[in-house]
């Protein structure tokens, strides 16, 4: 999916740019960082110990085209919260795209499992989340934050988790505990397993990996902020990442 290829281009500049950073906390806007890191660490080896070799499992078991259905199927949920997100950030456009997709998707597609109207109609997923919403209506991102479980985080971007719950599909159609625990944890899993290359990557590559993933973060809340055309000046690799883009849309 083209939203992992934007999130490895981004781990990607923080390696070509030496992962350098600064001890100022305000500087880098995370003044609980000593906190931070312990929750950092506890998610590291939560991956380490489940996480990861639960998506190793299941990359055994499944085959690309299943664990994209399965991708597929989870982000078709989550679409009534991207057209209600587009919709408060004033893209009409964009609210409209992501109604068709989610119907077309939702008939055509047997449930979102597949993606007609990207492959017929060149509608694109646009992931928008409030956290991104509040961004676009000017709100700072507060200071920098490591939630259990979710990883990195900020002020502005908690609010993202209780309207995300009450707009996915799958807080209304899990009726019972364990038929939303079940399909959480296969959510997960997939997604892990399907982001196993940019996570391998931080890990080959960064000193700090509590500072490649915090720069990594910021940068690509940023770019999703203003859709991949952040400022200038808030964004010096621009080019570099248009230029990924056009890779990684050739690679497909």
């Amino acid at each position: 999916m083209r939203r992992f290829h934007g999130l490895t281009a981004l781990l990607l500049v923080v390696v070509l740019t030496g992962c350098s950073t600064t001890t100022d906390p305000d500087a880098t806007n995370d003044p609980a960082e000593g906190f931070n890191r312990g929750v950092y660490a506890f998610n590291e080896e939560l991956d380490t110990y489940v996480l990861k070799p639960a998506s190793e499992g299941w990359t055994r078991v499944t085959t690309s085209g299943v664990r994209r259905g399965v991708d597929n199927f989870f982000s078709n949920l989550q679409a009534p919260g991207y057209i209600l997100n587009d919709a408060l950030q004033g893209k009409a456009a964009g609210a409209g795209r992501q109604s068709v997709r989610f119907v077309m998707n939702s008939t055509v597609g047997v449930l979102g499992i597949f993606d007609p109207a990207d492959a017929w109609l060149g509608l694109e997923p646009r992931p928008e989340d409030f956290g991104q919403t509040l961004g676009v209506w000017g709100a700072n991102s507060g200071p920098y934050l490591v939630l259990p479980l979710f990883g990195p985080s900020n002020g502005r971007d908690v609010t993202q988790y209780p309207v995300a719950h009450y707009t996915n599909l799958m807080t209304y159609i899990a009726l019972d505990t364990l038929t939303m625990g079940s399909l959480t944890a296969i959510n997960v899993v997939n997604t892990r397993a399907r982001a196993d290359g940019a996570a391998q990557l931080r890990d080959d590559s960064a000193v700090d990996p509590y500072v490649f993933t915090r720069s990594a973060y910021r940068q690509y809340r940023q770019d999703q902020i203003y859709d991949g055309n952040p400022p200038l000046e808030d964004d010096p690799y621009a080019e570099f990442f248009d230029e990924m883009d056009s890779d990684s849309n050739q690679a497909e």
